[in-house]
């Protein structure tokens, strides 16, 4: 990669750990599929912010959603037959959780209880459903990853529409992970982690999609998971494997690269705080949330309308 400039190199800050008390050092179906079988006392992702400020995670292995309030405090929310991942406000009241093992799930955070939103597809189970976002008319876009990989090239991704049709945009993608929409909404962002990769999706005006690119290259034993845009259209991504988030720029070339303290599994990203200018990561195997200051405001995220 040619570059005109170099970018930055920054720190994360630890925000918050899980607790001791909360922790589950034991071995699990998932960890025995996604971590060579090692105890895995928690796996958080799915980051995403509250109306007034408190942060909500998944715990993958353990099917637990927990809320961490502004001082760093930790309180369970929901634990149920799951594995959950990524997660969006349906409104002010409910999550919708992409969930490995189940499909899309409605959490209502006043009781507590966990019901299916869409399990199947014709019948047919989903793959391992993984992130997820709203556009501006309500449109939900999600990714179907599963076990696929470039020895499979057969993960997917869908648009469920307000009426419900559920439209299969893609199906060729080898691990499609983390999703994001440009600000004006024309392109979707989509990590593909097993061609270590961020593909560029136009989505066009009679709901196709066409001319799909791929938009960045990353390297290393990983590939790109969650992703994030900001309000100049600068594309943030979460690599786990180098422990890396970066900050680049709508031609894809790096701006700042922000690196972890705690590891190398930065998994997924959210934006909070004044002028939503702090930015927020799930460090997933040591269980932490990382922190940093970035130079834009993150995009708001819609919701169901």
């Amino acid at each position: 990669m040619f570059l005109l400039n170099a970018c930055q190199i920054q720190d994360f800050s630890v925000f918050s750990s899980m607790p001791e008390s909360l922790r589950r050092p034991q071995r699990s179906a998932w960890a025995d599929a996604n971590r060579a079988g090692a105890a895995t006392d928690c796996f958080l992702e799915g980051p995403v912010f509250d109306d007034t400020g408190n942060l909500y995670v998944t715990d993958i292995p353990w099917g637990r959603i927990f809320r961490i309030d502004g001082s760093g405090l930790w309180t369970l929310v929901a634990e149920y037959d799951g594995e959950p991942n990524g997660m969006k406000f349906l409104d002010a009241g409910r999550l919708l959780i992409t969930d490995y093992k189940n499909g899309l799930m409605l959490l209502d955070l006043s009781t507590g209880r966990v019901e299916p939103y869409l399990e199947r597809r014709n019948s047919e189970r989903f793959k391992g459903v993984n992130d997820l976002i709203f556009d501006n008319a309500g449109n939900l876009y999600f990714t179907d990853q599963g076990q696929s990989g470039l020895h499979d090239p057969s993960g997917r991704l869908y648009r469920l529409r307000k009426n419900g049709q559920l439209d299969l945009l893609l199906d060729n993608v080898p691990s499609p992970n983390g999703v994001a929409l440009s600000p004006d909404e024309r392109v979707l962002y989509l990590a593909v982690t097993r061609g270590n990769c961020v593909w560029r999706v136009p989505l066009l005006p009679d709901g196709s999609v066409s001319k799909v690119s791929q938009f960045f290259t990353s390297y290393g034993p990983s590939g790109p998971d969650g992703l994030a845009v900001d309000v100049q259209g600068n594309v943030i991504v979460a690599n786990p494997g180098l422990g890396y988030v970066w900050l680049l720029n709508p031609r894809a070339e790096p701006i700042v690269v922000w690196r972890s303290p705690m590891g190398t599994s930065t998994t997924n990203i959210a934006f909070a705080g004044p002028g939503k200018r702090t930015l927020y990561c799930t460090e997933s195997a040591s269980g932490s949330i990382l922190t940093a200051q970035a130079p834009t405001s993150g995009l708001p995220l819609s919701r169901l309308r």
